[in-house]
């Protein structure tokens, strides 16, 4: 469905009469499988979020290409850009700074549909917007409210919703519970696997955390300097990692429910 081709991403500075570049992603190349979870994992620095801003259309490498369905996401201009855009959308990591703090969730909600142009008028749009945010386990009676009066985990559901609200296939989810105490990084994980399976979407999963790889990836692919130096079905990677980027991640996982698949922020 999204595939990145040869992709690499220098960046130059002057530092005095000279000028030096540094290589932040090298050459990455790799597919996500519709449906599926692909975990994008590395530590800080490693070149995951230029990545990101990369396959979102947000920053021209230097070389390569990203392909959505074969269409190449970056020389897309006009309607095909804002088409390809709706197919696919992100959640950052801070819900207390990807929501406009002066609008209400409404509006948040509302100016996403008028960007895409979906829906025939206010009404139809309201409408959307309060089943969009019942799928994430919120009432009508947020729309009227504004970002402050919100939890974080309450926030998080919010953010998704707006990502959602244009339809997508794919979610690229930029850490999306590390600003969230455990037992709200439990449930919101829980609802992304349940918005998954009910909406057959496809996540890209950019993290650190090999708790929250363990319990959503399909997949894992690992970046260490700008380079993927293991990839493989997750269970395989967590069990026997080969890479040392790999093993220095490594860290205790939350428990999982095997009958439900649910999570639990401790042990039972």
């Amino acid at each position: 469905m999204l595939e990145a081709i040869d992709v690499r991403q220098e960046f130059s500075r002057r530092r005095g009469w000279r000028r030096e570049t540094s290589v932040a992603v090298d050459g990455v190349s790799f597919h996500l499988p519709p449906q599926r979870t692909t975990a994008l994992v590395g530590e800080s620095g490693s070149g995951k979020t230029t990545l990101a801003m990369i396959l979102l259309g947000l920053r021209t490498p230097t070389s390569g290409s990203v392909l959505l369905d074969g269409r190449p996401i970056l020389a897309a201009k006009g309607a095909e850009r804002l088409a390809l855009r709706r197919r696919m959308q992100v959640v950052f990591q801070d819900p207390y700074g990807s929501l406009p703090p002066r609008m209400t969730v409404a509006e948040a909600l509302m100016e996403v549909l008028d960007v895409h142009r979906i829906g025939s008028g206010r009404a139809e749009r309201q409408d959307r917007c309060a089943e969009q945010l019942r799928q994430v386990g919120l009432g009508a009676d947020t729309l009227a409210r504004y970002p402050h009066e919100f939890s974080g985990g309450q926030r998080q559901r919010i953010a998704i919703a707006r990502s959602l609200i244009v339809g997508p296939d794919i979610l690229i989810l930029d850490e999306p519970t590390s600003a969230l105490d455990m037992s709200v990084q439990s449930q919101v994980l829980n609802l992304l696997t349940d918005l998954q399976a009910s909406r057959s979407l496809t996540y890209l999963l950019i993290t650190h955390n090999l708790d929250v790889v363990g319990y959503l990836a399909d997949e894992i692919l690992v970046m260490d300097q700008g380079q993927i130096v293991e990839r493989g079905p997750a269970a395989e990677i967590l069990d026997a990692p080969v890479a040392q980027a790999t093993q220095r991640l490594l860290g205790s996982l939350l428990f999982v429910d095997p009958a439900t698949r649910k999570l639990f922020a401790d042990a039972p």
